[in-house]
């Protein structure tokens, strides 16, 4: 996690001790909790919430773990993340909506969960929700919006597309399950927002990063290497989402930042800070002034959130970095945020696998098997007629992709993939996005035990690689993944690229 350059003034702040480092393998995530179904239930129904949505949002912010009680990284309490800081008061504001006490939201899940409501509710209300729109959920899409106190319209649009990409995805955690679903988010405002889940956008120095501006209050500037030799790379935690770091790093109270945030499901990455400046990651000026600080999506006390996805995006970046400033590529360079002198943090914790972490750094971070498939590959696609040819958008994969208008059969375009032993595989898609295209494509993945339908918003996430989940596959050579044409979604339903991978 990061710290700012000055120890005191952040341990005087309603931020302070959260933090994490080294250690051994993951462990499993935290255990079902036969309360939970039912405290979502009973706060979705008192606030008049959506129960999935309001499901997604805590499992978007935290995994659905309230942490022990200890605060996030931007002053968060509980599963749903109400923060107190001194720029955002949600915490407070269910207080004084539920007239529960401050320190039963903070400590009580179900008080904490009908906290959230609340005020998510105060938002849909502020927009001027009425009952109609509240049943839809896709209205909510600007209320969740504004639940993530984003720093910035992007940002914010960055915060609840995560969100609704858990209720097409679907999830089951803790006891709670959201089956995937066909939302239409209404973005309003927002569509017009920067999409920072599409392909990445110019300006970073990195060349799979999108580029967000920290505020300048938050780092210092300079000129590395001229100035200082860069000869350290520092691993940090975020304690928190990724759009929520993005958005901490842009608000002028946070006085902390890092030069790249990585996402756990896909390991997407954002550069805030230029490499030649000096951002506050570290909690110590002089290690601050020479490496170079990676942030990394989730809390140190639940593995779930360090994926392969992310390791890998992790280790590209960490040895881009490395080839760059001839960094030597070990662990005396490459360093947990813990192992800075003076740190009081002790991210990435228990839970980060240096082993995994260091053996992408040093041997490359390509997948022990892998395999794509193009709408244009060679015996390994089928459509029929009514999935049109297009070249439109330069976010395709390959020469071209296909498209069709929504129909009231599947009539899917089938990806045929050559799986070589049965086991456990990530699935991911890749499709150009518009406006214009649907807001609720429904892919098929084949899986061992039948097909398993998840529905994706192809409006944004343009131009790389989404993940569908993790999925057991028979071994063979079969249609493993399609597209179908069957939803209610708006727009035309894009066929592109599947990619599946694995170790």
């Amino acid at each position: 996690m990061f710290a700012h350059r000055r120890p005191a003034a952040l341990a005087a702040s309603a931020l302070a001790a959260l933090l994490v480092l080294a250690g051994p393998p993951a462990l499993a995530e935290p255990e079902p909790d036969p309360s939970l179904p039912a405290a979502f239930d009973r706060a979705a129904a008192e606030y008049g919430v959506p129960r999935d949505l309001l499901a997604a949002l805590a499992y978007a912010e935290t995994r659905l773990d309230d942490h022990g009680g200890e605060p996030s990284a931007s002053g968060g309490h509980g599963m749903m993340h109400l923060v107190s800081n001194p720029t955002v008061h949600a915490l407070e504001k269910a207080a004084e909506i539920t007239g529960l006490p401050v320190g039963k939201l903070r400590a009580d899940t179900a008080s904490n969960i009908l906290g959230g409501a609340a005020v998510l509710r105060a938002h849909a209300d502020g927009l001027g929700l009425d009952e109609a729109a509240r049943k839809d959920p896709g209205r909510w899409y600007q209320a969740v919006a504004g639940y993530g106190n984003a720093s910035s319209a992007e940002t914010a649009r960055l915060y609840a597309d995560a969100v609704y990409e858990l209720l097409g995805t679907g999830f089951t955690a803790r006891g709670v399950t959201v089956a995937p679903q066909v939302v239409t988010a209404d973005r309003g405002g927002y569509a017009q927002a920067r999409d920072l889940g599409a392909a990445a956008a110019p300006g970073a120095e990195y060349p799979s990063a999108s580029w967000v501006a920290a505020r300048s209050s938050n780092y210092t500037t300079a000129d590395r290497p001229s100035s200082r030799k860069i000869d350290k790379v520092v691993v940090h935690v975020t304690q928190g989402s990724y759009a929520g770091a993005i958005s901490w790093f842009q608000n002028p109270a946070a006085k902390v930042s890092a030069h790249y945030v990585i996402k756990s499901s896909n390991g997407a990455v954002t550069q805030m800070v230029r490499h030649k400046d000096v951002a506050w990651h570290a909690g110590n000026s002089d290690y601050n002034h020479r490496s170079i600080g990676i942030e990394h999506e989730g809390y140190v006390g639940n593995a779930a959130w360090f994926t392969d996805a992310m390791y890998r995006a992790s280790a590209a970046l960490t040895r881009h970095l490395c080839e760059k400033y001839g960094i030597p590529k070990d662990r005396k360079h490459i360093i947990a945020h813990k192992e800075v002198p003076g740190a009081t943090h002790t991210d990435p914790g228990p839970h980060w696998n240096w082993t995994t972490y260091m053996k992408y750094v040093t041997a490359g971070t390509t997948p022990a098997w892998s395999t794509t498939t193009d709408n244009a590959t060679a015996g390994r696609f089928t459509a029929s007629a009514d999935w049109k040819v297009s070249t439109y958008s330069g976010q395709r994969l390959g020469a071209d992709y296909r498209f069709a208008v929504p129909a009231s059969t599947a009539d899917p375009a089938w990806y045929r993939m050559k799986v070589p032993a049965t086991g456990r595989y990530r699935v991911e898609v890749r499709y150009p996005a518009h406006p214009g295209y649907s807001s609720a494509a429904p892919y098929t993945v084949v899986t061992s035990g039948g097909g398993r339908t998840v529905y994706v918003d192809q409006r944004s996430g343009g131009g790389v690689w989404r993940s569908l989940g993790t999925f057991t596959l028979k071994a063979g050579t079969y249609d493993a993944v399609g597209v179908g044409r069957k939803t209610s979604g708006t727009g035309y339903v894009i066929a592109d690229a599947v990619r599946i991978s694995r170790g």
